[in-house]
């Protein structure tokens, strides 16, 4: 069994390691990523360290090694087996969050208190590690009105009518290949989409992660289930995408998904008529870029208007009255906060301010914010479970 002094201090040196590798082959932005991400978790794993039964302590010291390890090999980051996320990324991982958890413990025992329950942060996280792998699986309803909202605001899904043939739509987005989904999960969820026979399939981003970035060919075997709902598949870009472009047009490109940069299509569907305009990820002047994307390819008459927009904060941005439906992502749910318990809040909204889950409303127009199908950043998600989901929209009434 380690002391807590040989723990801290062999953490200390296996990040000063670790941090002069990134530096060596990665350079400076990921070193100082690594430094203080590792930094905050070495420092509460070793305070807290001492205050877990013998047991833990055994399971502690794998773990952080797991999470060296894993901050290691993302040096060289590259899509790994089932064995390697098994054993190493996802318990590191997970034992990365729970640290981070563990501040307020940490804080204490630095202080020179004996806070209870030390190991129960990592037990918290243990259930924000289920809603990373298991998605919900759920049909939404989304019955369109013709309501106005003065401001951005979340808004009520509406009833379902009787009897209508809604537009189904399975929206595929954020599933960030890396740890937290292999090329085998994703392939499933493909699957599963394809099976439910809907009207469309929408990616709506952020394919890759930096682990998933140099894995050429893992897009296109991760998406290949998608080539059987020919014509039905259209995509957008996400921020993530413009680090791989080449990659991310390839993968789509295999499967027969139409990418849509700045243009706009029109399909025919059992639920009418839909055009569907996808729009190019932009940091900045977004006001400009989507009025004039607008003014290239104006409304069709008769036809629902579908917006591929991956990130909802722009959605403000988009001219009043052009989206009857915009599709994002990006915020992952929010990732953090108490959906699992029922209710929307989370940090993102909460006390960002931004759209983060859910049907939104501006204007006349609505957006719905898909959970994302992965997630990429804080290493797992809490109380934010990831969304598989199949889209039943009404559109408003004519008239």
């Amino acid at each position: 069994m380690l002391s807590s002094t040989a723990f801290a201090l062999l953490s200390f040196v296996g990040v000063l390691a670790v941090v002069a590798r990134a530096f060596l082959r990665r350079g400076r932005l990921y070193a100082v990523f690594a430094a203080v991400m590792l930094g905050l978790h070495t420092a509460s794993a070793a305070l807290v360290y001492p205050l877990l039964p013998g047991a833990l302590q055994i399971v502690a010291i794998y773990l952080q090694a797991a999470t060296l390890l894993h901050f290691v090999l993302l040096a060289d980051p590259r899509l790994r087996g089932v064995a390697y996320r098994a054993l190493v990324s996802v318990p590191g991982s997970w034992f990365w969050a729970g640290s981070l958890l563990a501040l307020p413990w940490a804080t204490l025992a630095a202080l020179g208190f004996d806070p209870p329950a030390a190991w129960l942060p990592w037990a918290v996280a243990l259930t924000g590690l289920y809603r990373s792998l298991v998605p919900r699986v759920e049909t939404v309803d989304l019955a369109l009105d013709r309501g106005y909202a003065d401001d951005l605001q979340r808004w009520p899904r509406g009833r379902a009518p009787e009897g209508d043939r809604p537009l189904r739509i399975v929206q595929i987005t954020d599933p960030h290949l890396g740890p937290f989904m292999s090329e085998a999960q994703l392939s499933r969820i493909c699957s599963r989409a394809v099976a439910q026979n809907p009207d469309l399939i929408v990616l709506t981003g952020d394919f890759l992660t930096m682990e998933s970035n140099g894995s050429r060919g893992a897009l296109a075997r991760a998406l290949a289930p998608l080539a059987e709902a020919e014509g039905k598949v259209f995509a957008c870009l996400g921020n993530h995408d413009h680090e791989a472009l080449d990659e991310v047009r390839r993968g789509l490109a295999a499967v027969g998904a139409r990418l849509l940069v700045d243009e706009a299509v029109v399909v025919q569907t059992g639920a009418g008529p839909v055009q569907i305009l996808g729009a190019d990820f932009r940091w900045r002047d977004r006001r400009a870029h989507l009025a004039a994307l607008c003014a290239r390819h104006p409304r069709v008459a008769g036809a629902l208007r579908l917006v591929l927009l991956h990130d909802p904060t722009a959605f403000p941005d988009l001219p009043v009255g052009e989206g009857d439906l915009v599709l994002s992502g990006h915020t992952h749910g929010g990732q953090v906060g108490l959906v699992s318990l029922g209710l929307d809040w989370t940090v993102v909204s909460g006390l960002m301010g931004m759209p983060d889950h859910g049907l939104w409303a501006r204007g006349p127009d609505r957006m719905y914010v898909h959970r994302g199908t992965g997630h990429y950043g804080y290493p797992i998600r809490l109380g934010v479970p990831a969304e598989e989901s199949l889209l039943r929209v009404f559109p408003p009434p004519i008239g």
